[in-house]
């Protein structure tokens, strides 16, 4: 993973599996409202690398770990 694209498109990939193996409910949504998060930013950073899409990235991260809890 060279740069934030791929970065951003890894964890999109891995949040859309994580949410397919969860079963029907709350945190189903929430866990593909993070990879749509995840891969909105893989897109933004597609077209012009920026550090403001850290704080997202981060944002998403902590929205994910309580879905894990």
């Amino acid at each position: 993973m060279s740069d934030a694209y791929d970065y951003f498109r890894e964890h999109a990939i891995a949040a859309v599996r994580k949410a397919r193996a969860l079963p029907p409910g709350r945190s189903k949504q929430k866990q593909r409202t993070v990879a749509r998060v995840y891969h909105l930013l893989s897109r933004e950073a597609a077209l012009a690398p920026n550090v403001h899409h850290l704080d997202d990235f981060r944002a998403a991260r902590r929205l994910e770990r309580q879905i894990g809890r």
